[in-house]
């Protein structure tokens, strides 16, 4: 039950403008009364961050029910046969199921180690492994290339060339003397890293000219 002056800090006209039928929303427990059956809740003292954070674990424990379903579907079983053999000790253990089929599907051993039976281990890792992907990210950098010779087009158009051979980047054309470099990666922090080291080098070995560039924010 949430009272309408719990719904948001600015005046409630309509709650339905607040809240819409068959959504999810993140609440705060504000008091249960068991003899009553009712559960008081707020959506008005949960912080933004806060709100941001659950629904996302709350959307992990989805894809991990997912999981979950189709491992129940290949041997046979139903879902909550699933949740006691291992599925309530995967959240006991590692604070979420989500969380424990990311661990799975690295390091299998640390369920076992946890106590999940052999036998669930190595499908939670089958499971786990072809089901998660990490998200790409894609590191932006924007390029300023000059030649200061008559041939300028020619060797910035060799010069680019050379990033995009030897470093497997994409390279757009924003308007000259500007470019993009764009690479693809699931470690953007490490690919930010050895990005920034090329561009310095191949910079450091221009002959009449001159770049430089800067890191653009990540694109997901």
């Amino acid at each position: 039950m949430i009272h309408i002056s719990e719904v948001s800090g600015k005046w409630v006209r309509d709650i339905r403008k607040f809240i819409k039928p068959n959504k999810t929303y993140v609440a705060k427990v504000l008091r249960v009364d068991e003899s009553k059956g009712h559960i008081n809740i707020s959506l008005k003292r949960v912080p933004r961050i806060d709100k941001t954070r659950k629904m996302k674990i709350y959307k992990s424990e989805q894809k991990a029910e997912k999981m979950l379903e189709k491992i129940a579907k290949e041997q046979q079983l139903t879902l909550d046969k699933m949740y006691e053999e291992f599925g309530f000790k995967l959240q006991e253990e590692f604070g979420d199921m989500f969380t424990a089929f990311e661990i799975a599907a690295k390091t299998p051993d640390k369920l076992t180690n946890s106590g999940i039976p052999e036998k669930w281990v190595k499908i939670i890792h089958e499971v786990a492994k072809k089901s998660i992907r990490k998200k790409k990210v894609k590191i932006k950098v924007e390029l300023d290339v000059k030649f200061f010779t008559g041939d300028g087009i020619e060797r910035t158009k060799k010069f680019l060339a050379g990033l995009t051979n030897k470093y497997n980047v994409t390279i757009k054309y924003i308007s000259a003397p500007k470019y993009s470099v764009e690479k693809v990666s699931e470690n953007p922090k490490l690919t930010q890293k050895e990005l920034t080291k090329q561009l310095t080098d191949a910079i450091s070995k221009i002959k009449d000219g001159e770049a430089s560039f800067k890191i653009m924010e990540e694109k997901r």
